[in-house]
């Protein structure tokens, strides 16, 4: 079953795993209560669930899915490559993290390994990430410190040149210096960061953790 709110990404998804052998989508849902209520009737054996649902996120999904279904193994798939979102997704019992960049192959594999009773994401994984990973703006000044927050809101260059009362190519050279510095290549990669971090944490709020 295919929990994503994207029908595009749904359909994609679904047209790989159907040509795979011996494997078949009994459903598809765009939210964590017509998952919930989905994966009741159609009783998957894994669930292939992204983090961010209108209604929630993926973790609630799974929360409130596995004592319905105990058995159902549960893969993240997902466009944040986030270890917040990671260790979530192992506390809520996933047995795997997929980032959405992944070729088609690579998905169905991971899907096999998982219905074979595989489990691809442990406390190590999520562990190393974190040594691995230190905090990618610690060497940026408080102007791009700024300007980081400001492309996560969403402005232009302009828009926050106006905003910090700066000229447009200052904005322009703040970005190249932390780009080098965050070892990023695109302003959409930026935004992408920052967008992860302000989801560091995954469940919603409704009290059930």
């Amino acid at each position: 079953m295919i929990v994503d709110d994207h029908e595009v990404v749904r359909r994609g998804i679904a047209e790989v795993v159907e040509r795979a052998d011996g494997m078949k989508v009994v459903a598809e849902a765009g939210s964590v209560a017509d998952g919930v209520r989905r994966a009741g009737l159609v009783h998957p054996q894994v669930l292939l669930v992204d983090l961010q649902l209108p209604d929630g996120t993926g973790i609630d999904l799974m929360t409130q899915v596995r004592p319905l279904l105990p058995d159902a193994r549960a893969i993240v798939l997902t466009s944040f490559d986030d270890d917040d979102a990671l260790a979530a997704a192992l506390e809520a019992g996933a047995a795997a993290y997929l980032l959405k960049s992944v070729r088609g192959a690579e998905i169905t594999d991971v899907i096999r390994a998982v219905a074979a009773g595989r489990t691809l994401l442990d406390e190590r994984t999520v562990t190393r990430r974190r040594a691995g990973h230190e905090d990618p703006t610690e060497n940026l000044t408080p102007s791009e410190l700024k300007v980081l927050d400001l492309i996560g809101d969403g402005m232009s260059n302009r828009e926050i040149a106006e905003k910090l009362g700066v000229a447009e190519k200052t904005v322009k050279n703040h970005i190249t210096s932390l780009l080098s510095k965050m070892g990023l290549q695109r302003r959409t990669q930026v935004a992408a960061w920052v967008a992860a971090r302000r989801h560091s944490s995954w469940r919603a709020d409704t009290g059930q953790h």
